[in-house]
């Protein structure tokens, strides 16, 4: 999947924040610690640094949401964080994504922090991120 194919299921999955553009995706990639996992449908961009890996961001593209492509997207990059030595995990989610929600809690995620007005949508209104983090199973 070239950045140029990112960008566009990012563009059709964020409909109301700023999606992310392929100079973007290309510029992060480029970063010997961000690593990418993903189908035609689905992805996952993500950093593992140290023993820490962070989701940086996940994207179904709409016609292919609520069929298992995002939580198996999200067991394939643990897998892989775990791979390159993670041990914990971190994410934050808009606290108004309650599909993004759910499905971290379902892949053992719980709150532990919180940025107030982090996320701006397209029409202005700001929402905080809640900061998640999980522990992964040790190789």
């Amino acid at each position: 999947m070239t950045p140029k194919d990112m960008a566009s299921i990012h563009a059709a999955a964020f409909t109301q924040s700023r999606p992310w553009r392929a100079n973007e995706f290309s510029d992060l990639l480029e970063n010997p610690f961000t690593h990418f996992i993903g189908t035609p449908e689905s992805f996952a961009v993500f950093q593992v640094i140290a023993d820490e890996a962070e989701l940086l961001t996940i994207a179904t593209h709409p016609v292919y949401q609520r069929q298992g492509l995002g939580l198996s997207c999200m067991e394939n990059w643990h897998a892989e964080a775990v791979e390159l030595g993670a041990t914990r995990a971190f994410l934050d989610v808009a606290s108004d994504n309650l599909a993004a929600i759910t499905l971290y809690t379902r892949c053992g995620y719980r709150p532990c922090g919180k940025r107030q007005g982090y996320y701006t949508a397209k029409n202005g209104v700001k929402s905080d991120a809640i900061v998640m983090e999980c522990s992964l199973p040790r190789q």
